[in-house]
């Protein structure tokens, strides 16, 4: 088998002869082998500290993130940036996933995309990558062609470029760099080389850590409220008072009015409330704060009543 030496690739001994086996048999081994794959991730959290930085960085500077993949590695890129505007009220563009096969390879396989390097390197011009951006490649593997060229053509712009793979001494690693090299160790799979699987959820963990704490460190959080929703339904606009509520102390018709008063902007109507002036002074002192509600209280002398 070419690439054995993957461990993504080798045959996991705990799963031997799973074909004979229960159904919950079979489900007892998936949960056991998932329950390593937390513990991969912690050893590269140093890591994964210095992409946070890269990102908080580039976001304060005017710059993207980017997540470029083949396969379920792409599907995932896309899926976390996918989540980054409805939940932190940012624009389409600051996270952005690349996926080989374009768009049609969200809904099926397209396996030969990960070879075409020039399609990376062709992507990444796409989206005019530079000096102010961050792009993170993600393959189980660590070597698809379309990742590794796309990195290295990143990099020749200057931009600031990392890696997440489930195995170690890879091409991607190369070129990034062990300090921006995430290796993720999760081990064999209970189905051979079925990396949508531990390896897969293994880096959706590191996507979510990534853009949740890039997001909280540039103001999009409050404490540990999604301040920054964007409350485009009903469901979202009843969480946007309730936080509103739970922030200032206001009874429930207070904190609507104020809420509309923002023209259903959470933060505005929260400092709104807590600080008694009208939405376009609210909006300034957010503004001029980095959208910080912190800061703008910090400005102030007010001190923060929730725990």
């Amino acid at each position: 088998m070419k690439n054995i030496k993957l461990t993504t690739e080798q045959r996991n001994p705990l799963s031997y002869r799973i074909d004979t086996k229960s159904t919950t048999e079979i489900l007892t081994i998936i949960n056991k082998e998932d329950h390593k794959v937390a513990g991969g991730v912690k050893p590269a959290i140093p890591q994964i500290c210095n992409v946070v930085e890269n990102v908080i960085k580039a976001f304060n500077n005017g710059g993207h993130l980017y997540y470029i993949g083949a396969g379920t590695s792409g599907r995932l890129g896309v899926l976390d940036a996918s989540e980054c505007p409805p939940t932190f009220g940012v624009s389409r563009d600051l996270v952005k996933g690349i996926i080989a096969g374009g768009y049609e390879a969200l809904t099926r396989s397209i396996e030969n995309a990960e070879d075409d390097g020039d399609a990376g390197i062709q992507a990444v011009k796409d989206v005019n990558i530079n000096e102010n951006d961050v792009l993170v490649g993600i393959s189980a593997s660590g070597g698809p062609n379309y990742v590794v060229e796309a990195l290295k053509y990143a990099k020749s712009k200057g931009a600031a470029i990392a890696a997440i793979s489930c195995n170690e001494d890879t091409r991607s690693f190369d070129i990034c760099g062990q300090e921006n090299s995430i290796f993720i160790h999760v081990g064999p799979e209970i189905v051979t080389g079925s990396t949508r699987m531990k390896a897969g959820t293994a880096q959706k963990m590191v996507l979510n850590m990534i853009t949740t704490t890039a997001m909280i460190k540039t103001g999009k959080v409050y404490n540990n409220l999604m301040v920054n929703l964007q409350p485009v339904n009903i469901k979202l606009i009843d969480r946007a008072i309730n936080l509103i509520i739970e922030v200032t102390g206001e009874d429930y018709k207070t904190s609507e009015k104020a809420f509309y008063d923002a023209d259903k902007e959470t933060k505005t109507a929260m400092i709104m409330l807590m600080l008694n002036v009208d939405a376009n002074e609210a909006r300034k002192l957010l503004s001029t704060n980095n959208g910080s509600i912190n800061k703008v209280l910090d400005e102030r002398g007010v001190q923060c009543n929730i725990s």
